[in-house]
């Protein structure tokens, strides 16, 4: 109980930060903080986290992590469900919060930070574009993340090395897709915009689950002997 409420509170914190700083104040009149600020709020919520909660939990705060860390051989297959339920509430509870906050001065919600290809990314990149985009950026973090926690990796640093490794990606991936590798990111957004969001949402869990099962699987590869 104590690892899924931290992967909750962990989560939550992600959600609220990242989605909030994207929503909040990326293009706040004036004094915006753009698409580097948007995207040094996502890496601070996990490097945060992960020195306050991973102790706890291992501070996934992702469905994608869970599975791919479960795949890699680093968790249970019996700690998957409740880690990522903790993680879809923790977010659901968050975009929740995130919304009282927007509509507090009478405000629409707009795209809230949700994530989609075509007409609905921020760059205009269709669903190719998408899936390749997820797929790797996802496949790329679940390295680090094995890399980083391995127990041959520098102690110390691992929260350091995951929090920049995904304000890397969204400084590239924002454009194309709002940046996800992380279901429970996308579905909390999708169910406040719903319409197009939800309709686009199956690429949003599906793609950085496999990402993240491909990256399990070519760290177990690199680790053999």
């Amino acid at each position: 109980m104590k690892k899924n409420l931290a992967e909750f509170l962990g989560t939550f914190w992600l959600v609220l930060g990242g989605c909030g700083s994207a929503v909040l104040a990326a293009s706040f009149p004036d004094l915006g903080i753009g698409l580097l600020g948007v995207s040094l709020a996502f890496g601070l919520t996990v490097l945060t986290i992960a020195y306050s909660m991973g102790h706890i939990s291992g501070a996934h705060l992702n469905p994608a992590v869970t599975i791919g860390l479960w795949m890699g051989g680093r968790i249970k297959a019996k700690e998957i469900l409740p880690y990522v339920i903790a993680q879809i509430l923790g977010a659901i509870v968050a975009a929740g919060v995130l919304y009282l906050i927007v509509t507090g001065n009478g405000s629409e919600i707009g795209s809230f930070a949700a994530n989609g290809y075509g007409i609905h990314s921020p760059g205009g990149y269709g669903v190719v574009a998408a899936i390749i985009t997820e797929l790797v950026m996802t496949f790329m973090f679940l390295l680090v993340i094995l890399g980083a926690t391995d127990e041959k990796a520098p102690k110390g640093f691992a929260g350091l090395a995951i929090g920049l490794a995904l304000t890397l990606i969204h400084l590239i991936s924002i454009p194309v897709t709002n940046t996800s590798v992380n279901p429970a990111r996308s579905i909390s957004q999708a169910l406040f915009v719903g319409d197009w969001a939800l309709s686009q949402l199956w690429l949003f869990i599906l793609i950085p689950i496999v990402g993240a099962i491909l990256a399990g699987l070519v760290y177990k590869f690199l680790k053999s002997k």
